[in-house]
């Protein structure tokens, strides 16, 4: 494990492996970096990469008070440390956060998307108006589960049925100590819709991935192509969320090296 000290003093964890151009991992969701273990595993047999935690998981700080300005100057301390400039592959969550550091012009030079979900209207039932406010709500009063459970239902649109069985497994409170984190992404979201302005001021390279396997985030990924200036389109059909290392890492290696 590496540590980055960021603007504001946070240390920012992150593990780096492999040779050559460089690339940032950045992940969503209330998971830390091992979540993407096996992706940077197979990038680094072609990149120096660079698979960190965001603040407030895994090994990185937390700083209080949160401010989404935070999570731009962590990613920007870590292209630093990769020698000022460096590619990145935001996947879910994470895209939005690679999204907004491009649109503020930092110094990303080829920008892959997985699956980021914003919701467009008439897509799929709205995220309650009131969501972020009752993560934030949660928090204060340490109701982590009930953080998660609103994540899953409101947010990532599981079912009910399958919640209720999350809930009954042995990993559900394991995933407490990053429930906080789910109000902080909230904040990033903001109402979730498709930040068309900010995307069309990206000057770098893009490729946007679905998988074909959940209608509403393959909308998402249409408008979010349609905003972006020049974007490739990639569909990996019959891919879920989650999606497989083995099938995405060489559509990414392609895009980063042509």
């Amino acid at each position: 494990m590496n540590q980055i000290i960021s603007k504001d003093g946070t240390p920012i964890a992150y593990d780096r492996a492999g040779s050559g151009p460089a690339v940032i991992v950045i992940g969503g969701g209330p998971v830390d970096r091992s979540a993407n273990d096996s992706l940077a595993e197979l990038l680094a047999e072609d990149f120096t990469v660079y698979n960190y935690d965001r603040r407030g998981r895994g090994e990185s700080g937390d700083t209080a008070p949160y401010s989404t300005d935070r999570e731009y100057e962590d990613l920007e301390a870590l292209i630093t440390e990769a020698g000022g400039s460096a590619m990145a592959y935001g996947t879910s969550g994470g895209g939005m956060i690679a999204i907004e550091a491009a649109a503020r012009g930092l110094p990303i030079t080829r920008l892959a998307l997985w699956e980021v979900p914003y919701v467009l209207p008439g897509a799929r039932p709205a995220i309650p108006a009131g969501y972020r406010d009752e993560q934030y709500a949660a928090l204060a009063e340490g109701r982590h589960g009930d953080m998660l459970e609103r994540f899953f239902l409101d947010a990532a649109l599981m079912p009910a049925e399958f919640v209720a069985g999350m809930k009954a497994g042995p990993f559900w409170e394991a995933m407490f100590p990053m429930a906080p984190v789910l109000a902080y992404d909230a904040d990033i979201a903001g109402d979730f819709s498709v930040p068309d302005a900010r995307l069309a001021a990206i000057s770098a390279p893009a490729i946007v991935v679905d998988g074909a396997t959940t209608p509403w985030i393959s909308a998402a990924a249409e408008a979010i192509a349609a905003a972006l200036p020049d974007p490739l389109r990639r569909t990996l059909s019959g891919q879920p969320h989650n999606v497989d290392p083995a099938t995405i890492v060489p559509v990414i290696t392609e895009f980063f090296t042509g």
